[in-house]
Protein backbone atom coordinates (compact mmCIF):
# COMPACT_ATOMS: atom_id res chain seq x y z
CA UNK A 1 0.00 0.00 0.00
CA UNK A 2 1.33 3.61 -1.06
CA UNK A 3 1.37 6.03 1.71
CA UNK A 4 3.07 9.19 1.65
CA UNK A 5 6.63 8.94 3.88
CA UNK A 6 7.45 10.84 6.92
CA UNK A 7 10.77 12.49 7.27
CA UNK A 8 11.72 14.20 3.72
CA UNK A 9 12.30 16.96 1.91
CA UNK A 10 11.16 18.42 -1.29
CA UNK A 11 14.31 20.02 -3.04
CA UNK A 12 12.25 21.66 -5.89
CA UNK A 13 12.29 20.06 -9.65
CA UNK A 14 10.44 17.15 -8.35
CA UNK A 15 13.99 15.95 -6.13
CA UNK A 16 13.38 14.53 -2.22
CA UNK A 17 15.69 13.87 -0.31
CA UNK A 18 14.58 11.19 2.03
CA UNK A 19 15.55 12.33 6.21
CA UNK A 20 14.89 8.59 7.46
CA UNK A 21 18.06 7.28 7.85
CA UNK A 22 21.69 8.30 7.98
CA UNK A 23 21.94 7.47 4.02
CA UNK A 24 20.01 10.38 3.51
CA UNK A 25 19.26 9.80 0.03
CA UNK A 26 18.44 11.88 -2.99
CA UNK A 27 16.15 10.95 -5.43
CA UNK A 28 15.09 12.14 -8.61
CA UNK A 29 11.39 11.30 -9.86
CA UNK A 30 11.08 7.77 -10.13
CA UNK A 31 13.64 6.63 -7.83
CA UNK A 32 13.79 4.70 -4.74
CA UNK A 33 15.70 4.90 -2.28
CA UNK A 34 18.56 1.98 -1.13
CA UNK A 35 15.88 0.29 1.29
CA UNK A 36 14.05 -0.35 -1.80
CA UNK A 37 10.78 0.52 -0.62
CA UNK A 38 10.50 4.51 -0.98
CA UNK A 39 9.96 5.99 -4.22
CA UNK A 40 9.80 9.16 -5.28
CA UNK A 41 6.39 9.75 -7.48
CA UNK A 42 5.91 13.42 -9.08
CA UNK A 43 8.15 15.01 -6.32
CA UNK A 44 6.60 13.26 -3.23
CA UNK A 45 8.31 10.50 -1.60
CA UNK A 46 5.89 7.51 -0.71
CA UNK A 47 6.56 4.03 1.14
CA UNK A 48 5.51 1.08 -0.76
CA UNK A 49 5.60 -0.96 1.82
CA UNK A 50 2.86 0.46 4.71
CA UNK A 51 1.03 -2.63 6.14
CA UNK A 52 2.42 -5.43 3.63
CA UNK A 53 3.60 -8.31 6.15
CA UNK A 54 6.17 -10.49 5.20
CA UNK A 55 6.45 -12.29 8.23
CA UNK A 56 4.58 -12.89 11.35
CA UNK A 57 5.15 -15.11 14.16
CA UNK A 58 4.48 -15.19 18.29
CA UNK A 59 7.84 -15.33 19.51
CA UNK A 60 9.36 -15.62 23.13
CA UNK A 61 10.61 -12.13 23.88
CA UNK A 62 14.50 -13.90 24.16
CA UNK A 63 14.53 -14.47 20.83
CA UNK A 64 14.98 -10.82 19.72
CA UNK A 65 17.00 -11.11 21.49
CA UNK A 66 16.17 -9.44 24.68
CA UNK A 67 16.90 -11.56 28.23
CA UNK A 68 16.13 -8.48 30.84
CA UNK A 69 12.80 -7.17 29.42
CA UNK A 70 10.01 -8.86 30.55
CA UNK A 71 11.62 -12.60 30.17
CA UNK A 72 9.06 -15.69 29.67
CA UNK A 73 6.57 -13.63 28.01
CA UNK A 74 5.88 -13.72 24.33
CA UNK A 75 6.56 -10.80 21.47
CA UNK A 76 3.96 -11.15 17.98
CA UNK A 77 6.86 -10.10 15.48
CA UNK A 78 6.21 -8.92 12.34
CA UNK A 79 8.34 -7.18 9.35
CA UNK A 80 7.59 -5.77 6.17
CA UNK A 81 10.44 -6.21 2.86
CA UNK A 82 13.50 -4.36 2.80
CA UNK A 83 16.49 -3.00 4.63
CA UNK A 84 18.69 0.29 4.87
CA UNK A 85 21.88 -2.40 4.90
CA UNK A 86 22.97 -4.55 2.59
CA UNK A 87 24.71 -7.08 5.03
CA UNK A 88 26.20 -9.96 2.53
CA UNK A 89 25.92 -12.38 5.99
CA UNK A 90 22.40 -11.54 6.19
CA UNK A 91 20.70 -14.46 8.19
CA UNK A 92 16.94 -13.03 6.43
CA UNK A 93 18.27 -11.98 3.18
CA UNK A 94 15.18 -13.23 1.41
CA UNK A 95 12.76 -10.50 2.93
CA UNK A 96 15.22 -8.08 3.92
CA UNK A 97 16.56 -7.63 -0.02
CA UNK A 98 14.24 -6.64 -1.86
CA UNK A 99 15.28 -7.30 -5.29
CA UNK A 100 16.54 -10.97 -4.12
CA UNK A 101 12.82 -11.38 -2.39
CA UNK A 102 11.45 -10.21 -5.61
CA UNK A 103 13.15 -13.61 -7.51
CA UNK A 104 12.26 -16.33 -5.34
CA UNK A 105 8.54 -14.58 -5.35
CA UNK A 106 8.03 -13.18 -1.67
CA UNK A 107 4.49 -12.19 -1.39
CA UNK A 108 3.63 -9.61 1.49
CA UNK A 109 -0.09 -9.73 3.22
CA UNK A 110 -1.83 -6.16 4.07
CA UNK A 111 -2.54 -6.37 7.71
CA UNK A 112 -3.81 -3.13 8.92
CA UNK A 113 -2.36 -1.94 12.18
CA UNK A 114 -5.55 -3.08 14.30
CA UNK A 115 -5.02 -6.42 13.11
CA UNK A 116 -1.79 -6.39 14.39
CA UNK A 117 -2.89 -5.55 17.74
CA UNK A 118 -6.16 -7.84 17.95
CA UNK A 119 -3.58 -10.89 16.91
CA UNK A 120 -0.84 -9.69 19.43
CA UNK A 121 -3.55 -9.44 22.16
CA UNK A 122 -5.31 -12.96 20.80
CA UNK A 123 -2.25 -14.79 21.63
CA UNK A 124 -1.35 -13.10 24.83
CA UNK A 125 1.92 -10.98 23.60
CA UNK A 126 3.41 -8.74 26.19
CA UNK A 127 5.20 -6.80 23.37
CA UNK A 128 4.88 -6.22 19.63
CA UNK A 129 7.93 -6.55 18.09
CA UNK A 130 9.21 -4.81 14.78
CA UNK A 131 12.08 -7.17 13.72
CA UNK A 132 13.51 -9.28 10.87
CA UNK A 133 14.11 -6.88 8.42
CA UNK A 134 14.81 -3.33 9.42
CA UNK A 135 12.12 -1.93 11.10
CA UNK A 136 13.07 2.16 10.42
CA UNK A 137 11.81 1.31 6.67
CA UNK A 138 8.50 0.31 7.63
CA UNK A 139 8.25 3.24 10.26
CA UNK A 140 5.29 4.61 8.82
CA UNK A 141 3.15 1.15 9.57
CA UNK A 142 5.20 0.72 12.44
CA UNK A 143 4.34 3.79 14.18
CA UNK A 144 0.80 3.67 13.76
CA UNK A 145 1.04 -0.07 15.42
CA UNK A 146 2.76 1.18 17.98
CA UNK A 147 0.78 4.18 18.81
CA UNK A 148 -2.43 1.27 19.10
CA UNK A 149 -0.05 -1.23 21.04
CA UNK A 150 0.66 1.83 23.97
CA UNK A 151 -3.08 1.85 24.28
CA UNK A 152 -3.89 -1.24 25.22
CA UNK A 153 -0.62 -1.80 27.55
CA UNK A 154 0.90 -3.83 24.94
CA UNK A 155 4.91 -3.05 24.58
CA UNK A 156 6.42 -2.05 21.53
CA UNK A 157 10.36 -3.81 20.90
CA UNK A 158 12.50 -2.58 17.90
CA UNK A 159 15.40 -5.17 16.80
CA UNK A 160 16.98 -2.61 14.40
CA UNK A 161 20.62 -2.01 12.90
CA UNK A 162 20.66 1.47 14.34
CA UNK A 163 20.84 3.44 11.23
CA UNK A 164 17.64 5.49 11.63
CA UNK A 165 18.17 9.97 12.28
CA UNK A 166 17.74 11.53 15.40
CA UNK A 167 14.76 12.74 14.16
CA UNK A 168 13.37 9.43 13.58
CA UNK A 169 13.86 7.98 16.80
CA UNK A 170 12.25 11.60 18.25
CA UNK A 171 9.36 10.96 16.94
CA UNK A 172 8.98 6.83 17.92
CA UNK A 173 10.80 7.49 21.22
CA UNK A 174 7.42 7.88 23.46
CA UNK A 175 6.26 5.12 22.24
CA UNK A 176 9.28 3.02 22.02
CA UNK A 177 9.66 0.22 25.17
CA UNK A 178 12.99 -1.56 24.52
CA UNK A 179 15.69 -2.50 21.35
CA UNK A 180 18.27 -4.34 20.78
CA UNK A 181 20.36 -2.76 18.37
CA UNK A 182 23.10 -4.48 16.68
CA UNK A 183 26.44 -3.32 16.79
CA UNK A 184 28.36 -5.35 14.00
CA UNK A 185 31.71 -3.94 14.17
CA UNK A 186 33.87 -1.56 15.61
CA UNK A 187 35.57 -0.57 12.02
CA UNK A 188 34.55 1.94 10.16
CA UNK A 189 35.48 -0.06 6.89
CA UNK A 190 33.48 -3.37 7.77
CA UNK A 191 30.75 -1.05 7.36
CA UNK A 192 31.35 0.58 4.34
CA UNK A 193 32.70 -2.99 3.11
CA UNK A 194 30.43 -5.31 4.43
CA UNK A 195 27.17 -4.01 5.37
CA UNK A 196 26.51 -0.65 3.06
CA UNK A 197 26.83 2.01 5.97
CA UNK A 198 29.03 3.59 8.53
CA UNK A 199 29.53 3.14 12.04
CA UNK A 200 29.70 6.76 13.66
CA UNK A 201 25.79 7.04 12.75
CA UNK A 202 25.08 3.76 14.46
CA UNK A 203 27.35 5.00 17.92
CA UNK A 204 25.42 8.02 18.09
CA UNK A 205 21.63 6.48 17.73
CA UNK A 206 22.59 3.89 20.68
CA UNK A 207 24.08 6.43 22.98
CA UNK A 208 20.46 8.71 22.37
CA UNK A 209 18.33 5.74 22.81
CA UNK A 210 20.54 5.13 26.10
CA UNK A 211 20.00 8.77 27.08
CA UNK A 212 16.23 8.65 25.92
CA UNK A 213 15.55 5.63 28.74
CA UNK A 214 14.89 3.24 25.85
CA UNK A 215 16.04 -0.47 27.78
CA UNK A 216 18.70 -1.13 25.30
CA UNK A 217 20.22 -4.25 24.93
CA UNK A 218 23.30 -4.90 22.10
CA UNK A 219 24.09 -7.82 19.89
CA UNK A 220 27.25 -8.68 17.80
CA UNK A 221 27.31 -11.62 15.30
CA UNK A 222 30.61 -12.24 15.43
CA UNK A 223 32.87 -13.41 12.12
CA UNK A 224 35.29 -14.98 11.93
CA UNK A 225 38.33 -13.26 10.03
CA UNK A 226 36.16 -10.08 10.55
CA UNK A 227 35.21 -8.97 13.48
CA UNK A 228 36.36 -11.40 16.09
CA UNK A 229 40.09 -9.92 16.96
CA UNK A 230 40.61 -9.58 20.72
CA UNK A 231 41.41 -5.19 19.59
CA UNK A 232 37.91 -5.21 18.42
CA UNK A 233 36.06 -7.16 20.94
CA UNK A 234 37.74 -5.35 23.49
CA UNK A 235 36.65 -2.22 21.51
CA UNK A 236 33.18 -3.19 21.35
CA UNK A 237 33.04 -4.61 25.20
CA UNK A 238 34.18 -0.98 26.31
CA UNK A 239 31.87 0.86 24.23
CA UNK A 240 28.60 -1.01 25.87
CA UNK A 241 30.32 -0.51 29.41
CA UNK A 242 30.91 3.13 28.93
CA UNK A 243 26.73 3.20 28.06
CA UNK A 244 26.36 2.07 31.47
CA UNK A 245 27.91 -1.73 33.02
CA UNK A 246 24.02 -2.65 33.49
CA UNK A 247 23.25 -2.65 29.72
CA UNK A 248 23.20 -6.42 28.26
CA UNK A 249 25.49 -7.09 25.47
CA UNK A 250 24.81 -10.88 23.64
CA UNK A 251 27.39 -12.34 21.27
CA UNK A 252 26.07 -14.47 18.88
CA UNK A 253 27.30 -17.07 16.71
CA UNK A 254 27.74 -16.86 12.79
CA UNK A 255 26.32 -19.38 10.53
CA UNK A 256 27.09 -19.39 6.69
CA UNK A 257 24.19 -17.33 4.85
CA UNK A 258 24.02 -15.24 1.70
CA UNK A 259 26.96 -13.91 0.58
CA UNK A 260 29.15 -15.28 3.21
CA UNK A 261 28.56 -19.04 2.73
CA UNK A 262 32.48 -19.57 2.20
CA UNK A 263 33.09 -17.86 5.99
CA UNK A 264 33.72 -20.71 8.58
CA UNK A 265 31.11 -20.78 11.58
CA UNK A 266 32.49 -18.58 14.93
CA UNK A 267 34.57 -21.51 17.12
CA UNK A 268 33.37 -21.39 20.65
CA UNK A 269 37.02 -19.91 21.81
CA UNK A 270 36.55 -17.11 20.07
CA UNK A 271 32.52 -16.75 21.69
CA UNK A 272 34.42 -17.33 25.18
CA UNK A 273 36.86 -15.02 24.24
CA UNK A 274 34.30 -12.32 23.82
CA UNK A 275 32.08 -13.13 26.36
CA UNK A 276 35.28 -13.45 28.92
CA UNK A 277 36.34 -9.36 27.48
CA UNK A 278 32.78 -8.70 28.33
CA UNK A 279 33.00 -9.11 31.91
CA UNK A 280 36.20 -7.38 32.35
CA UNK A 281 35.19 -4.73 31.03
CA UNK A 282 32.43 -4.53 33.71
CA UNK A 283 29.43 -5.76 32.20
CA UNK A 284 26.80 -6.92 34.38
CA UNK A 285 24.89 -9.49 31.59
CA UNK A 286 26.47 -11.22 28.84
CA UNK A 287 25.26 -13.53 27.01
CA UNK A 288 26.18 -15.92 24.08
CA UNK A 289 24.08 -17.23 22.02
CA UNK A 290 23.13 -19.06 19.14
CA UNK A 291 25.55 -21.80 20.50
CA UNK A 292 23.61 -23.53 23.54
CA UNK A 293 26.21 -23.30 25.42
CA UNK A 294 25.93 -25.05 29.34
CA UNK A 295 25.83 -21.47 31.24
CA UNK A 296 26.66 -18.45 29.19
CA UNK A 297 23.02 -17.84 28.40
CA UNK A 298 21.78 -17.57 32.00
CA UNK A 299 21.26 -13.87 34.07
CA UNK A 300 23.76 -14.07 36.66
CA UNK A 301 23.64 -11.87 39.71
CA UNK A 302 26.06 -9.00 39.40
CA UNK A 303 26.38 -9.13 43.19
CA UNK A 304 26.67 -12.74 44.58
CA UNK A 305 27.26 -14.30 41.29
CA UNK A 306 24.66 -16.72 41.47
CA UNK A 307 22.45 -18.03 38.56
CA UNK A 308 18.95 -16.23 38.70
CA UNK A 309 17.58 -17.01 35.32
CA UNK A 310 18.63 -20.29 33.99
CA UNK A 311 18.39 -20.90 30.31
CA UNK A 312 18.26 -23.72 27.42
CA UNK A 313 18.46 -21.43 24.27
CA UNK A 314 15.11 -19.43 24.54
CA UNK A 315 14.05 -21.67 27.16
CA UNK A 316 13.57 -20.42 30.77
CA UNK A 317 14.38 -23.78 32.93
CA UNK A 318 14.53 -21.68 36.55
CA UNK A 319 13.84 -18.43 37.76
CA UNK A 320 15.07 -16.47 41.14
CA UNK A 321 13.75 -13.49 40.57
CA UNK A 322 11.57 -11.69 43.45
CA UNK A 323 10.60 -8.15 42.75
CA UNK A 324 13.15 -7.54 40.41
CA UNK A 325 15.48 -8.20 43.30
CA UNK A 326 18.13 -11.68 43.58
CA UNK A 327 15.86 -14.12 45.73
CA UNK A 328 19.09 -15.12 47.36
CA UNK A 329 21.24 -11.54 48.13
CA UNK A 330 18.61 -9.09 47.45
CA UNK A 331 20.49 -6.76 44.75
CA UNK A 332 18.66 -5.30 42.13
CA UNK A 333 19.13 -7.40 38.96
CA UNK A 334 19.18 -4.58 36.11
CA UNK A 335 15.87 -4.82 33.52
CA UNK A 336 12.38 -4.16 32.79
CA UNK A 337 9.45 -6.64 34.34
CA UNK A 338 11.68 -8.47 36.02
Amino acid sequence: MLKEALFYEKLGERKVQCRLCNHFCVLTEGDKGRCGVRVNLRGTLYALNYGEVVSSNVDPVEKKPLFNFFPRSLAYSIATLGCNFSCKFCQNWEISQVEESKKIGIEPVYTNPSNIIKKAHTYRCKSIAYTYTEPTIFLEYAFDCMKLARERNIKNIWVTNGYMTKEALDYIGPYLDAANIDLKSFRDDFYKRICGGRLKPVLDTIKYAKKMGIWLEITTLIIPGENDSPEELSDIASFVASLGKETPWHITRFLPAYKFKDHPTTGMSILKEAYDIGKEKGLRYVYIGNAYTDDKEDTVCWQCSKTVIKRTGYTINDYKIKDGRCAFCGAVIDGVGL
